[in-house]
């Protein structure tokens, strides 16, 4: 859901027409750009007049991009980023007060429908997925950053649970991710009295990875994206497995994954040059097989 504080909520009144899918290119109307560039693609959410907070049009074309993505070979490497001066600011809070008015609508429609599939499909994807924070990440909009691989911050952006602030318990993922990055007591903290933290707070509490200038967000997140792009991405994937598994699962049973996983990315075409370029002296070239 959305910020709770007045400098967090947005004015959401007009959007930008959308197509038949509600995800475009640069060069079209609609609450999404999503673009592909040497194998890297870039979802960015396009309110920047409501903060990029999340109306159905948005949860729509977020879904369905993110899952098309996530099936398609040739994307080897998924960036997340917001327009504007805000990341996301989580669920529109207009569109919520208006559908408190239909008794068929529930926050639990939207969660199940729209931010569980997000989130899934981002933590999930066969293959790596970097946030880049260009200003707030608030509500549900924080916990989709959470649940990407790597997170990039604007050393002007700032991270708010805000669920609390309006009277909800969490969504999309919050109560699964912040235990495993900051601890359990600090995640309590941060959800029940929630408030902004800055970008290098974040990078002390471990809520980000790395922080940069503003004006070097977009051009540190390309190299970064890039070199992931090139690397080994289904080893990657398994990695991004292997963490997961391992979160709720007894020691034998990481182990065994791994094994399997390890059986898995030996067996690969990736492997097989990797070592032929060591003991060549040169650099593999990974195709993600």
């Amino acid at each position: 859901m959305s910020a709770p504080r007045d400098d967090l909520t947005p004015d959401a009144t007009t959007d930008a027409p959308t197509d038949a899918t509600g995800v475009r290119r640069a060069d079209a109307p609609g609450p999404l750009v999503v673009e592909v560039d040497g194998g890297v693609a870039w979802v960015r959410l396009s309110r920047p007049d409501a903060m990029n907070a999340l109306d159905e049009a948005l949860k729509d074309a977020l879904v369905a991009a993110l899952e098309s993505l996530a099936a398609d070979e040739s994307v080897r490497c998924v960036v997340l980023t917001g327009s504007g001066r805000a990341f996301c600011v989580g669920q529109d809070l207009k569109e919520h007060v208006r559908s408190l008015a239909d008794e068929s609508a529930t926050l639990a429609t939207t969660v199940t429908r729209h931010y569980n599939r997000i989130v899934v499909a981002l933590a999930t994807m066969n293959k790596p997925v970097v946030a880049a924070l260009n200003g707030v990440a608030a509500g549900a909009g924080l916990s989709f950053a959470l649940a990407c691989d790597v997170r990039v911050a604007a050393d002007t952006a700032g991270l708010n649970t805000s669920f609390a602030g309006i009277a909800l318990s969490c969504d999309s993922g919050a109560s699964w991710s912040l235990p495993r990055l900051v601890g359990t007591a600090r995640a309590k903290d941060l959800l029940m009295f929630p408030r902004t933290v800055g970008a290098q707070e974040a990078l002390e509490l471990g809520l980000v990875n790395r922080v940069v200038p503003a004006a070097e967000l977009d051009a540190t997140v390309r190299d970064l994206a890039t070199t992931l792009a090139a690397g080994p991405t289904l080893a990657y994937g398994s990695i991004r497995r292997a963490v997961a598994f391992s979160a709720t699962a007894p020691l034998a049973d990481a182990l065994a994954n791994e094994a399997e996983l390890m059986a898995y990315t030996g067996h690969s075409a990736d492997h097989r040059a990797a070592v032929d370029a060591f003991l060549a002296k040169d650099k593999p070239v990974y195709t993600g097989r």
